[in-house]
């Protein structure tokens, strides 16, 4: 509303009105009543930019009267573009590219305090094609809480680019929330980093990264639409927040207007942006999280190979989430001591001697009972967590050895070892560590078992481990053989001492001729390359004799002994001779 002090005669566009032909009178009375009521506030300035109108949302919004403004330019009251340029010459710049243009901009109300808004140019032109005037409309951005809006621009704003900054952006994001909330609208928040920026500021210097970034700035919001917003929230870092539909077109576009060059003292520069994306409501989550979502989105655009786009997608993301923290309970797993070591015999069917036991990790979980490695595992497959635990297992399977070297059993132990564990850079000198906290122990009661997949991730490496490992004194074994694509190839190059013919083979090779040729194979390789083998998986004495017959003579499986826990295996080790289900068999010597 116009201030009580100020009753306008006719403004200069009723004037125009009333001027015009009878027959065009009733469209622009309605133009004219839009003028007058409508909640944006509006400025009518002529060809020379000169102000000729204003409507009563403008000197609502800024406290200006039309008499305090006429025949000035929009910029003499302080409505300014972000991007450093004159608001004249940039009009003037715009002009002899298209009629309709929208900028971000901050303008000074009344009382001397700068606001953000949204000034789009609308340029309409006489029937000769020329300027006759433009329409302005000013959309008010501010998401400043009343009590902050007495502090300085400075604070909300970016320095270089003039684009609101992250703590601004924060609170437009909560207002763009509820927006979305009482329009039933969906808002997108998008995430831009310029691909490879740090190089071209090296290469060109920080001036004209600089120029690089305020050009950039300029282009991005040009291409926006009513009070979509674009902030700078770190070097190269941007975020628009999209107030309205948008699809892979609409993104599609903007990264091919993002690639168009842009000139520099006659140098043309290309840059492109990786683009994350993720829409609310769908993704219903506070302020923050979009954010850090958008974020997401981002970085898998930039795995995907830069100049793209990617929508972050809350179902998968919540798998992750449930991912993540069955990992964190995992780490209070080790840390509160809820992990343990059982131990499964491992024979000599020839003699019936108890060569060894292998190492196998439970859970003891306080809510589920004991957990097999099936159920957790695969929650730290292929993360820094094998690390950990292989380094638990392995001080454990130490301690072990030590406290029943004490009570007279000596007996190898064989602990299983991940790929990731085994190609880590220190995993021979952590190991070396490890033995000499247990000076008691030979190293040759350690064996250590890596399934025949470790090595095709590296063979070099694994290689070069196991050597090292070996040169301590050490054993190795391939667990699992056979389930590889290069089973021969492993055999020939890998130094390993004994090769374990994996369960799933074992178990049904008396009823599934395949699984018995394969069997047969592996025996007949190891015999060729002269390495010794075991088969895992031996659950009757039928398997048993058809290994001992086929000429493989070491074994584990339920058939001799199910994993026991260490406080069990004298027990086990003292009632082992008297087998009489074996010793009829006469697979164990008396």
């Amino acid at each position: 509303m116009y201030p009580p002090t100020h009753v306008p005669q006719k403004t200069p566009f009723q004037r125009q009105v009333d001027a015009m032909p009878n027959k065009r009178l009733h469209t622009v009375d309605t133009t004219a009543t839009a003028f007058l009521y409508a909640n944006e506030a509006i400025i009518i300035t002529d060809r020379d930019n000169r102000v000729v109108d204003v409507n009563p949302a403008f000197c609502e919004l800024t406290g200006f009267t039309l008499e305090e403004v006429f025949q000035k330019t929009p910029e003499a009251f302080s409505i300014l573009p972000l991007d450093n340029r004159h608001l004249d010459h940039l009009m003037r710049e715009e002009r002899r590219l298209r009629d309709r243009s929208k900028h971000q901009v901050s303008y000074r109300s009344h009382d001397g305090q700068y606001y953000p808004g949204m000034m789009s140019i609308n340029r309409v032109r006489d029937q000769q094609a020329r300027i006759d005037h433009h329409v302005i409309v000013l959309a008010d951005l501010s998401a400043i809480p009343a009590h902050a809006r007495h502090l300085n621009r400075e604070v909300y704003f970016d320095a270089l680019t003039g684009l609101p900054n992250l703590q601004l952006l924060t609170q437009l994001i909560q207002e763009s929330i509820q927006h979305a909330d009482q329009k039933q609208q969906p808002l997108a928040i998008c995430s831009l980093d310029i691909d490879f920026f740090q190089t071209v500021n090296e290469r060109l210097g920080a001036q004209v990264g600089d120029i690089l970034l305020a050009s950039f700035a300029q282009r991005v919001s040009h291409l926006l639409f009513g009070d979509d917003v674009l902030a700078r929230v770190g070097g190269d870092e941007f975020v628009l927040l999209l107030h309205h539909g948008v699809d892979d077109t609409f993104f599609e576009k903007l990264l091919a207007a993002i690639r168009q060059p842009i000139v520099i003292e006659g140098q043309s520069i290309y840059l492109t942006v990786s683009l994350g994306v993720t829409l609310y409501p769908s993704d219903h989550v506070q302020g923050d999280v979009l954010l850090r979502h958008a974020n997401q989105a981002m970085y898998r655009a930039k795995q995907r190979g830069r100049d793209t786009f990617h929508f972050f997608d809350p179902d998968q993301d919540r798998l992750l989430q449930v991912r993540h923290e069955k990992r964190q309970r995992f780490i209070d797993a080790i840390n509160h001591n809820e992990l343990c070591l059982y131990f499964q015999p491992q024979v000599d069917m020839r003699c019936g001697r108890v060569i060894g036991v292998e190492a196998l990790i439970r859970w003891q979980h306080p809510e589920f009972g004991l957990l097999s490695p099936g159920e957790f595992l695969p929650i730290i497959d292929a993360t820094s967590l094998e690390i950990d635990l292989g380094e638990w297992v392995l001080t454990q399977a130490l301690k072990q050895l030590s406290q029943w070297q004490t009570r007279g059993i000596a007996i190898p132990v064989s602990v299983n070892i991940s790929p990731t564990h085994l190609l880590a850079s220190d995993f021979s000198q952590r190991l070396a560590e490890l033995l000499e906290r247990y000076p008691q122990v030979s190293p040759d009661m350690l064996k250590l078992e890596v399934l025949e997949s470790a090595a095709m991730h590296d063979v070099q490496a694994a290689l070069k481990n196991i050597a090292r490992c070996q040169a301590l004194g050490v054993g190795f074994a391939i667990d699992d053989f056979g389930t590889g694509f290069s089973s021969l190839t492993h055999l020939r190059q890998l130094p390993v001492n004994l090769i374990k013919i994996d369960q799933s083979f074992v178990r049904d090779m008396l009823v599934d001729t395949n699984d018995m040729a394969i069997v047969e194979s592996v025996i007949y390789m190891a015999n060729r390359f002269d390495r010794p083998m075991m088969a895992e998986g031996v659950e009757t004495l039928e398997h048993a004799q058809a290994l001992m017959e086929l000429g493989c003579h070491l074994a584990q499986g339920f058939g001799i002994a199910r994993p026991m826990p260490p406080e069990a295996l004298p027990a086990w080790l003292a009632k082992w001779p008297h087998r009489a289900d074996w010793q009829a068999l006469a697979l164990i010597s008396h």
